[in-house]
């Protein structure tokens, strides 16, 4: 199985995080896990119905599919020859291009996609990423309200913020962020902290040149101590530190 991405266009990139593609020539068995990372994706299944091991139908084919946001990793067991094509949005970028009810109807859930909505798929396979990135720059149109300087505020400080403290410095009530949140992105902006947070201190243990312990990693990216660092990766990626 191989894994590819490709950049949209310059312009699209504030709101489009990338074009990937998951392929499998043969029909054999593989393991797909899914880790959760605060976005939304689309997914276009441009070949056979993607069926588990048990024949069960993931995603039909010549399909797309709207992918909510996740709380925890998703693992399946894939008996088919594969041809995915996602595009995955950034967190609460979905409304700059579609306008929808609340995304917390579709955390961890999927839902088919309307042909009408989502990118021609005979066309993804012979253009691929160039009419991907003219269909969605023909969609651009800005939301009143952007959810994007306080996301960029909790990636800053790496999940390391209160919501108190968050609501206070943007000019909105917690109620308010509760809302905006579940709406735009599917979770609340505790959950969504709660990945970013994650998301940081699984880098550090991937990426770990200094060889730092368990609980210096753990207190460093926000958590109360090692255990609950390997809770929380355990929750977000079926694996314990040591394991990654």
């Amino acid at each position: 199985m191989t894994y590819s991405e490709v950049k949209p266009h310059p312009t699209l990139r504030s709101y489009i995080d990338t074009y990937w593609t998951v392929a499998s020539e043969e029909t054999v068995l593989h393991t797909s896990k899914i880790l959760p990372d605060g976005c939304v994706d689309i997914i276009l299944n441009l070949e056979d119905d993607y069926k588990t091991d048990e024949g069960i139908i993931l995603m039909k084919s010549e399909t797309a599919y709207l992918i909510g946001t996740m709380t925890h990793f998703k693992e399946n067991i894939i008996q088919s020859k594969t041809k995915l094509l996602g595009i995955r949005f950034k967190p609460a970028a979905l409304s700059v291009f579609y306008k929808f009810s609340s995304l917390h109807e579709i955390t961890n859930g999927n839902i088919e996609f309307e042909k009408d909505l989502c990118p021609d798929i005979q066309k993804t396979i012979k253009y691929s990423a160039a009419y991907l990135d003219q269909f969605f720059l023909n969609k651009l149109s800005m939301p009143k309200y952007s959810l994007r300087p306080i996301i960029d505020d909790i990636n800053l400080y790496q999940g390391k913020i209160r919501i108190k403290d968050l609501a206070q410095r943007h000019f909105v009530t917690p109620r308010q962020l509760e809302r905006h949140f579940k709406y735009d992105i599917g979770i609340s902006p505790k959950e969504f902290i709660n990945v970013v947070r994650y998301q940081s201190a699984y880098s550090q243990l991937k990426n770990n040149r200094l060889n730092k312990s368990l609980l210096q990693i753990a207190y460093e990216s926000g958590y109360y101590d090692h255990s609950h660092l390997t809770n929380e990766i355990k929750k977000y990626t079926g694996s314990l530190p040591s394991q990654i």
